[in-house]
C-alpha cells in the first residue's frame, strides 16, 4: 500500500466521521481542512457514495454535504458502557498496534463520547488494563508481529526458519491467515507449503522472518480450534504435592487456593491437577526443592528418574572448549 493511496483513505475516512458528527458542511471547508482542492473533495464524496454511504448535496447559502439523515447513527444508540468497552479495547492495543493507528481509531471512537459523559466513560474505560507485552524474553515477537500484519494485509507468503517439537529446524514457506494470542504466547494459523496443510505456528519459534513478493489466492479457511478444556478434563489427573510456603504464589498459577491444605506452619498438601507429559514434568522440576511429588507413586518414581538424570549432568566437569585467534592479519 503506497502512501499516496493511504493519505487518500486516511481522509475519506476522516471526512465521513466529520459527516457523522456535523450536520452539514461546505465543499470549501473540507478542501481547506485537507490542504486539497474542491475538486479532489468532490471525487472523495462520489468514492464514499459509492462505498454505499449516501451522502446529499445542497446548493446556495448554508449549503454543502450532509449524510442522510435515517443514516447517521445516533451517539445515544451507544451507552457508557458500551463505549467504556470499546475504549479500553482499543487502549489494550497499544501493544501490538502501530500507535498512529490506535491514535486514529481512538479519536473515532471518542467522537461519539457525549460531553456531559466523557469523564465517566474515561474513568471506566481506565479501570481495567490489558497489556499484551513481556517484562522479559524474545525480543523477536514485536517485530515480527508487524512482519506478519503486513504480510496479511498484502497477501504475501511468509519465508521463516522454524524450530518444532524436539529441536528439529526446518525452512518454512507459508500462507498467512490469522494472528492468535493463546495464553501468554503469539501463535500464526497459516498455511505450510511444506507440509501441504494448515499448521499453527509458535511465533518464538520462528527466526529470519521474511515476507516474499510472491502473493497468494486465499484457500477456504478454518479458524483453528484453541479451546481444549473439554479434553484437558479427560486427560486431567489430580496428584497430591508438599510444597513450602514460599512457592504458593508460583503454584497458584495452576489451580486454586481451595487445593490447598496446611501441612505444619512451612507446608502445605496440595491437590495438583497434572497430565502425564514433558510439560506438566517440567512444572513441577521448576519449583525445585521447594516441592516433593507424594502420589500416585509412579509419578513420584518418574520425578525421581528426572532428577537422577539431571544430578548426573552436574557430577561431570565440563570444560569450555578455549577458542583461539589467528593473528596473521588474514595472512
Amino acid at each position: 500500500m503506497n502512501g499516496e493511496y493511504q493519505m487518500k483513505i486516511d481522509r475519506l475516512v476522516s471526512i465521513i466521521m466529520i459527516l457523522l458528527n456535523k450536520k452539514r458542511i461546505g465543499t470549501q471547508e473540507l478542501a481547506d481542512m485537507f490542504e486539497v482542492s474542491p475538486r479532489t473533495i468532490y471525487r472523495d464524496i462520489d468514492t464514499i457514495n459509492m462505498a454505499g454511504i449516501p451522502v446529499r448535496s445542497t446548493s446556495g447559502v448554508g449549503g454543502g454535504f450532509e449524510i442522510m439523515q435515517e443514516y447517521k447513527i445516533d451517539k445515544k444508540f451507544f451507552s457508557a458502557d458500551d463505549l467504556s468497552i470499546l475504549l479500553m479495547g482499543l487502549s489494550s492495543l497499544s501493544g501490538i498496534v502501530r500507535d498512529d493507528e490506535v491514535v486514529h481509531a481512538l479519536a473515532k471512537v471518542k467522537s461519539f463520547l457525549p460531553a456531559e459523559k466523557a469523564n465517566e466513560i474515561e474513568l471506566k474505560a481506565n479501570q481495567i488494563t490489558i497489556d499484551f507485552s513481556h517484562w522479559i524474553g524474545n525480543n523477536n515477537i514485536q517485530p515480527y508481529l508487524e512482519i506478519i500484519k503486513s504480510a496479511l494485509q498484502e497477501k504475501r507468503l511468509l519465508l521463516f526458519e522454524y524450530v518444532a517439537h524436539h529441536g528439529n529446524k526446518t525452512v518454512r514457506t507459508a500462507e498467512p491467515y490469522q494472528l492468535v494470542l493463546k495464553g501468554s504466547h503469539w501463535y500464526l494459523q497459516a498455511y505450510c507449503n511444506v507440509r501441504n496443510a494448515f499448521r499453527l505456528f509458535r511465533i518464538s519459534r520462528m527466526s529470519n522472518l521474511k515476507i516474499l513478493d510472491e502473493t497468494f489466492p486465499p484457500r477456504k479457511y478454518h479458524a483453528p480450534v484453541l479451546d481444549f478444556s473439554k479434553i484437558w478434563e479427560t486427560m486431567q489427573i489430580k496428584i497430591k504435592i508438599r510444597i513450602h510456603k514460599s512457592i504458593m504464589d508460583k503454584v497458584l498459577d495452576y489451580c486454586t487456593y481451595e487445593n490447598f491444605s496446611p501441612d505444619g506452619h512451612e507446608h502445605y498438601i496440595v491437590d495438583f491437577p497434572f497430565i502425564e507429559n514433558d510439560y506438566y514434568y517440567d512444572i513441577l522440576l521448576g519449583f525445585g526443592n521447594k516441592c516433593e511429588c507424594l502420589e500416585p507413586q509412579h509419578i513420584r518414581e518418574n520425578m525421581r528418574h528426572k532428577i537422577h538424570d539431571i544430578a548426573i549432568i552436574y557430577e561431570r566437569d565440563y570444560e569450555i572448549p578455549k577458542v583461539t585467534f589467528n593473528n596473521n592479519n588474514g595472512q
